[in-house]
Order: C-alpha cells, then structure tokens, then sequence
C-alpha cells in the first residue's frame, strides 16, 4: 500500500456486460490528497462508469481514511466483501505505517492506534463532516434541497401547468440556500460539459424565479418540509431500545434504527457488558452478551438479505435493459418484477443522474413507469385503492378518499391495512406503518 494507493481493477458493466476498467481507492491521506475527500463526499469515490454505455457502478471495496490535522482514523469494510479478519488487519496495519511515516516528529499519533471502525460508507462521511463542523441537520436540509430540485425537474418536464402547481407548493422551502445549491449544479454540469442538463437547470431557476417573484433576500426555515427526513437516533437510546424490546420485536426495531447500528453502537454495547461485569452482576453481562449475539447476528443476516436482493434486481434490470421491447421483457419477468426490484431500479436511476447520464436516466425511467404499471395490474381493487390513499397529498385529501367511497369500506378491508400496517413494521419501516394503521381507524370508524 502506497500513500496514494489507486489500483486498477477490472468489472462487468451491469448493463451491457462490457469489460471496464476502474481506479479503486483503499486508504484516503486528506493531507496529502485533500481532492479525495471530496470525490468520497461527493459519492464519487470508487465508481466506475462505463465507456460503452455510460452506466455507473458502485465498486465494493475496504476504505481506511486519515486526517491528521482532525486526528480522524476511519476504517470501513463492506460486508459482502468477504474479506477476512488477517486481510482487514493487515490493511490497517498497512496504512497505519504509512501515516505514522508522513507526520512530523511532534505531531499527534495516538488516533493512528485506535481506529475508528464503521458497518456502512454514510456512517462514515456523517463522522469525517461532523468533524468538519457540518451536523446531521445540515447534511439533510442539503438533502432535502437535492429532493426539492428532482421534483421540480420532474414537474418542468411535465409542462407548465404542473410547474407552476409544484412551485406554489414548495415556495416556503425555495430559499436563498436552495438557490445557491441549484446554482452550484449549474456550473458543475457545465464544467463536466453536460450543457444539456446546465440548461434545464437554468430553466427551472428562471421560471422558479419568475412565479416566487424573484430571489429571497434571506434563508426561510424548511423545517416543516424536513419533518420526513432521518432523524438521529442518540447512541445511548438505540442500545437501550434492543436492550429492553421483546424478542419478537428486535427484527422490527433493527429495521426501524439500521442507520445507528455501527461498529460505535457495539462499542457502547460492549461497554454495558464490560460495566455489569466489573459491579459483580454477572447475570446482567450473560444476558446483554446474548442479546448482543442475537443483534448482531440479526443485522449480518438482513444485510445478506438487501444484498442478494440487490444482486437479484441488477440481474432482472440487466436482462430488461437489453431488451428491444421493454414491456414486454418485463411481464417476462412475471412475479419477479416487484417491489423489492423497484427499490433497486431507484438506486440505479439515482446513481445514473449524480452521473449526468441522463439518456441512461430516460431508459430507467421508462421502465420504473412500466413496472408500476405492470404491479398495479396485479393488484386487487382493494390494494389498489390503498395504494390511492397512500399516494394522496395529504392525510386529510387521504380521509375524504375514505368517505366517497364508502362501498369499499369493510371488515376485510380494515383487517388488510392492519396486515399491511404489521408487515411494514417488521421490515422497519415504521412511518408507512403508522399511515397505514391511522387508515385502518378511520376506516374502522366508519362501519358504526
């Protein structure tokens, strides 16, 4: 390992099979290379993107980071790289020698013997920006402004009615910073000669500017519309929330707090266990080390799962993609198509546009329409309608749905939102249990 250690690996493209080749990072030195900080920020970081079909790639490999100057040690390992314990240690073992030679005699050294290890990337860059004096509440107001752009491109494609519709209706949010972001994708699009996608982007902060009456003068608070975002989970709370939950419950409740439970989380854990032991309560450190096991062994696992999940959806989206006819190679697909496969058709579809690939995006987009085409087909009358009420704007448009439409309104129908509400608590995805349960009172509701 070099302190600038690119290698040169080669893949399959996912799309079109061709051989491509590709710079992997596995130890990023911020004081001697500060630009791979900011392609790791950037998500572009260990991406490959093919020369036949522009389609990008995520490429799987171990990433160890130091910053001297904030004394900051990272290390992440992806799981599905199957790396063994001898060949990680041996990484770390590698850049620590290397980092120790690049510091000046009197500089700090202790952070290079006790690194800081992380179960996935995000949780990683959340440290490297915190450390930057970046919070989670300015990572996801940054977020969100991402979120507010992609919609407003989506309406402005959709014509001006629809535009003009989104604009009213995001105004609070379309503040100085959003527009100092739009402006910053414009001439990053523009330097990597994507004028195509410069232009609509000039296009839609014209006309946005247009119909809000021109450009605040300061920030407005985008709280409100922030409420949906991640909110942080303290440390303390999601070790104490699997401590004390029933066993039926830990699969739901590690879904619900996935993006908590890193290598940070099991220290703490770990802490707990050390701490019962050392006031003689035995009893106590048996049973955290057990539910310890039973966590642990539980998040290998549901990771394992999204993998090969993950996995099976590329190679579905693969075979789609070559397809002359795209409709129907999907129905080809049959029960495959579902909507395990659409999460995976949005990832790549969000990979292809921070890639600027926006005939990529196109084709993708097609075949996001056509699949959920394709799975409200296969839908009863009854899911269906769910559907509709869960699509609805607001929980208020959601219960006048209900109330003009009181034939649908049953017993079974009740009993299949609480079905639906459960199976989406247990795959940890708690908000969309909750809508669906307030749904099932107000339905319930209305049979008396």
């Amino acid at each position: 390992m070099t302190a600038n250690p690119a290698q040169m690996v080669q893949i399959t493209c996912p799309n079109c099979r061709a051989p491509v080749r590709a710079q992997v990072f596995t130890f990023v030195d911020v004081g001697q290379y500060p630009e791979l900080k900011s392609a790791l920020i950037a998500g572009q970081l260990n991406v490959a993107v093919c020369r036949s079909c522009g389609t990008p790639a995520m490429i799987s490999a171990p990433l160890i980071y130091h910053d001297a100057a904030k004394q900051l040690f990272l290390v992440f390992v992806p799981q599905q790289g199957n790396l063994r314990p001898d060949d990680i240690e041996r990484l770390i073992g590698e850049a620590t020698n290397i980092s120790m030679r690049s510091l000046p005699p009197d500089a700090p050294r202790a952070h290079l013997l006790a690194p800081r290890r992380f179960l996935t990337l995000n949780s990683l860059i959340d440290t490297i920006l915190e450390a930057d004096g970046v919070t989670r509440e300015m990572v996801e107001a940054q977020q969100l402004r991402v979120e507010l752009i992609s919609r407003l491109a989506e309406a402005f494609e959709q014509g001006e009615q629809a535009f003009t519709e989104v604009v009213a209706q995001l105004q609070p949010a379309l503040d100085y910073d959003f527009y100092t972001m739009l402006t910053q994708f414009i001439e990053a699009s523009t330097q990597n000669g994507n004028a195509e996608t410069a232009q609509l982007l000039i296009s839609i902060r014209d006309r946005a500017l247009e119909l809000t009456g021109g450009m605040p003068e300061s920030a407005e608070d985008v709280d409100g519309l922030a409420e949906e975002a991640f909110e942080d989970i303290d440390l303390s709370e999601a070790v104490n929330r699997l401590i004390e939950a029933p066993d039926e419950q830990i699969e739901a409740l590690i879904g619900e707090i996935r993006p908590a439970i890193d290598y940070e989380f099991f220290e703490a854990w770990t802490q707990r266990i050390d701490a019962a032991e050392q006031a003689g309560n035995l009893g106590l450190a048996e049973q955290l080390t057990k539910r310890r096991t039973v966590v642990r062994e539980t998040v290998e696992r549901m990771d394992r799962q999204a993998q090969e999940m993950f996995e099976r959806g590329a190679q579905i989206l693969d075979a789609v993609m070559q397809a002359p006819d795209l409709e129907a190679a999907l129905r080809e697909q049959g029960a495959k198509v579902d909507e395990s496969f659409l999460l995976v058709l949005e990832a790549h579809i969000g990979a292809a546009q921070r890639a600027g690939r926006s005939e990529i995006v196109e084709r993708l987009s097609e075949i996001e329409r056509l699949a959920t085409s394709l799975l409200q087909e296969q839908l009863s009358p009854e899911d269906r309608f769910i559907n509709e009420l869960l699509s609805a704007e607001t929980p208020q448009a959601a219960t006048k749905l209900l109330r003009q439409s009181p034939a649908i309104i049953t017993t079974a129908f009740v009993k299949r939102l609480n079905e639906l509400a459960d199976e989406s608590e247990q795959a940890g995805r708690k908000p969309l249990g909750e809508r669906l349960r307030q749904l099932a009172r107000e339905a319930g509701a209305m049979l008396f």
